[in-house]
């Protein structure tokens, strides 16, 4: 039984999707050149994997104007990506529980004062929101 479709980019569609958030417009050349460092993957690898993320509609893509390959341009939003990721992880991994999560991150985080800090004032930003 083949396995149910991602609501989420997979790992390589994620990496994917970082560069064109990154660099814009970009070739399966480019896309291909910047997962080099870390991933080394056959140009036709990329553009296979590229055709399957414009079919799922996570990328769009058009002919260059020089009509040599397509240009592909992220069609999701980083925010709602991984807002999306997120709010599955929690969802998967701590039944829903937003606490847990945040609890598990600070245990397996090591933060410094000043990231300290800096969650100390968006929990109070956060609860000034809900008071007002």
């Amino acid at each position: 039984m083949p396995r149910p479709t991602s609501k989420q980019p997979t790992e390589l569609e994620l990496e994917i999707i970082k560069i064109l958030w990154r660099d814009g417009p970009s070739t399966v050349r480019h896309v291909r050149e910047q997962l080099e460092p870390f991933r080394e993957l056959a140009h036709n690898s990329v553009m296979t994997v590229m055709g399957i993320m414009t079919d799922k509609g996570y990328l769009r893509r058009r002919l260059q104007s020089n009509g040599n390959g397509y240009l592909y341009t992220a069609r999701i939003r980083r925010n709602a990506t991984v807002r999306g990721m997120l709010s599955d992880l929690v969802d998967r991994a701590f039944s829903g529980s937003t606490m847990d999560a945040i609890l598990q991150l600070l245990d397996t985080s090591d933060l410094d004062a000043e990231e300290l800090a800096q969650l100390r004032s968006e929990v109070d930003r956060k609860a000034k929101e809900r008071d007002s």
